[in-house]
């Protein structure tokens, strides 16, 4: 049975027709895009299934296709016409051309000279075409416009066009231009160009320099109004220094009047609408007077200043320039300046206002010698006037001195101070205060302390040393410590003053030294230990026991010692009246405190002398009962 279905499928793999139908049925019609199309084409016609149709399917198909090739012959055949037309256009184009080259040849061959002779002037013109724009170029940049020259020459009003400067900034361009052109072959041209442009910038210059000249004359006003076209003038003229000195000058005449005219305005007139007042009212003020003229010519230094930099500020001119015409301006207002603070100095005669306007000199020296040079009239009048302030100042401090001299007061009963020692203390203190609110430097004010101490302090000394010489020694040393604790204590406030201070303090310890001396040996004779002490400070060995000499006997000695003991219960009450009227505290402490130091170290020589067995004394234990410790003790 197998074997039969083998035979069978074997049988028709072997028929072509099987073979065929079995193609046909595993074709796959989805993938076969021709077989697609063909049938949609074919269904455009095909409308029936029948069996008609299908036998005249292959018929319609071949006629289908030759009514499709006879619309394609007939289309082509009209393109196949055009085309015969446009290639008889061609070629009657090409005729025509091959006919044209051929007469241009034949024209060419005859016109062969023509042709270079026009390549030729073509060549000549472009040289002269070349030869034109280097000639418009050199003269564009070595000869001056029409437009120029005239603003060169200017009007016959004498103004300044807007640009001039460019005009001449142009003719100085051509005349550093020509020096190029003397290194080349061109050395004639170069020269008369170069005498052409020397020539337009000395006139140029020339009418510049008046014209400035004419511009500085105007500015004469109170706040002077500079111009820039005025700055832009002086730049170009310092390539002529002469011309921008004598322009400087005039400037300097024109402000320094203005100056003049306004310090005087200022001093009589006052401000505008009478504000401020004019400085010549507070002429009675001293003080208030010379500051108010010193801040004007303060504000005039500086705002002539600040003018001249503004005028200046194109120009390369140098500082020292700046201060020379400044010292010129200034130069003006020295005189009645000069005038009115003399008048001041020699009318005063109060030593603490010409110390004042003195600090007030220098301050204001100090301040315009930052504006102005060291050397310009202003300053140096100032210095001048300065200068007479400080001789009349140091002047009167010498008469205030020479007058405590010439007439010395007593001292009063009291032993205090005396009105003139008071009231010359009260001047040095106001003296001195000014000085601590001046702004003077610190070197110039050391001097100054230095020289005002000198011219005080020194004829102070002298007068109550004087005032004091018909003193007992006691009221001496009293009355001049307080007088120097006085002239101490003024100084104690004042810086630059420890060198006088420590004099005084000196001093005061020499007669404290004496005061205490005295109240020593006041002590020690009220108890009758004076001669005692003399014998014991005077003996030697050779003069055999102190027992033995005259007065120094024990009743003696004891009586005396019993009398010690009724001051060791009453200090106070043998002490100087004179050691009560020290001023100090302090002073009467110390006074106190080294009296009794040294009537203790007197009292222990002598307790050391009388307990001595070699002084033979009977029991010297009852002739000196107390030790020098509680001696000390009692007393402190």
């Amino acid at each position: 049975m197998a074997d039969k279905d083998q035979a069978d499928v074997s049988g028709q793999q072997s028929n072509p027709l099987s073979r065929k139908l079995n193609k046909i049925l595993e074709t796959r019609l989805e993938n076969d895009k021709d077989l697609l199309e063909a049938l949609k084409a074919m269904s455009s016609f095909f409308m029936e299934n029948n069996l008609r149709s299908r036998r005249n399917l292959r018929s319609d198909i071949e006629k289908r296709s030759l009514a499709i090739n006879e619309e394609f012959l007939s289309a082509f055949q009209a393109v196949k016409e055009q085309l015969d037309s446009v290639y008889g256009d061609v070629k009657a184009m090409s005729d025509c051309c091959q006919d044209m080259t051929n007469r241009l040849k034949a024209a060419k061959a005859q016109t062969n000279h023509l042709i270079s002779q026009t390549t030729k002037l073509h060549a000549e013109s472009q040289k002269l075409h070349m030869k034109q724009e280097v000639a418009s170029s050199f003269l564009e940049k070595f000869q001056l416009k029409v437009d120029e020259i005239k603003v060169l020459r200017g009007h016959r009003d004498g103004s300044l066009h807007e640009d001039f400067f460019k005009a001449l900034k142009r003719v100085k361009q051509i005349h550093s231009d020509c020096k190029v052109l003397l290194r080349t072959n061109q050395q004639t041209a170069g020269l008369e160009i170069m005498e052409s442009m020397a020539l337009q910038l000395e006139s140029a210059y020339e009418r510049l320099y008046r014209w400035t000249q004419n511009e500085c004359r105007q500015l004469t006003s109170d706040t002077p109004d500079v111009s820039p076209k005025l700055c832009q003038a002086l730049e170009a003229l310092q390539d002529r220094p002469v011309l921008f000195k004598y322009s400087m000058d005039e400037y300097g005449t024109a402000r320094r009047s203005a100056v003049v005219r306004g310090f005087i305005d200022a001093l009589t007139r006052g401000g505008p609408g009478g504000t401020p007042r004019p400085i010549e009212l507070h002429s009675h003020d001293p003080l208030r007077y010379t500051g108010d003229m010193l801040a004007w010519v303060h504000q005039a230094t500086a705002s002539e200043k600040e003018y001249l930099q503004t005028l200046l500020r194109l120009c390369q001119a140098s500082s020292a320039s700046v201060e020379d015409n400044l010292g010129h301006i200034t130069e003006g207002i020295c005189r009645p300046f000069k005038v009115r603070v003399e008048q001041v100095l020699v009318s005063e005669q109060e030593a603490v206002t010409l110390y004042k306007l003195d600090n007030l000199l220098k301050f204001y020296h100090n301040t315009i010698s930052q504006i102005v040079a060291a050397d310009s009239a202003v300053l140096i009048t100032i210095t001048e006037v300065q200068d007479l302030s400080h001789r009349m100042f140091f002047n009167s401090l010498t008469c205030h001195a020479n007058r405590l001299l010439d007439k010395v007061d007593l001292p009063p009963a009291d032993l205090g101070p005396t009105s003139s020692l008071t009231q010359t203390l009260q001047l040095l203190r106001d003296v001195l205060a000014c000085h601590d609110a001046s702004v003077v430097p610190v070197d110039d004010k050391k001097q100054d302390y230095k020289q005002i101490l000198s011219c005080v302090i020194d004829p102070l000394l002298q007068m109550c040393s004087m005032s004091a010489s018909r003193l007992n020694t006691v009221d001496m040393a009293a009355y001049m410590i307080n007088c120097i604790y006085l002239i101490h204590s003024t100084l104690a406030l004042y810086q630059f003053t420890d060198t006088r201070l420590e004099m005084l303090q000196a001093q005061t310890e020499a007669h404290v030294d004496t005061l205490v001396s005295e109240q020593a040996a006041y002590v020690l004779n009220r108890v009758g230990l004076t001669y005692v002490y003399s014998c014991i400070q005077q003996y030697t060995d050779s003069q055999g026991p102190l027992s033995q000499m005259q007065g120094m006997d024990t009743i003696s000695v004891k009586s005396a010692m019993n009398k010690f003991d009724s001051y060791l219960a009453s200090p106070d009450s043998l002490a100087l009246p004179q050691c009560g009227l020290l001023l100090g505290t302090l002073l009467r402490e110390t006074v106190k405190r080294r009296s009794v130091e040294l009537i203790c170290q007197a009292y222990q020589q002598m307790y050391a002398a009388i307990t001595d067995p070699k002084q033979e004394y009977k029991d010297p234990q009852s002739t000196v009962p107390r030790t020098p410790e509680q001696v000390l003790k009692l007393l402190s």
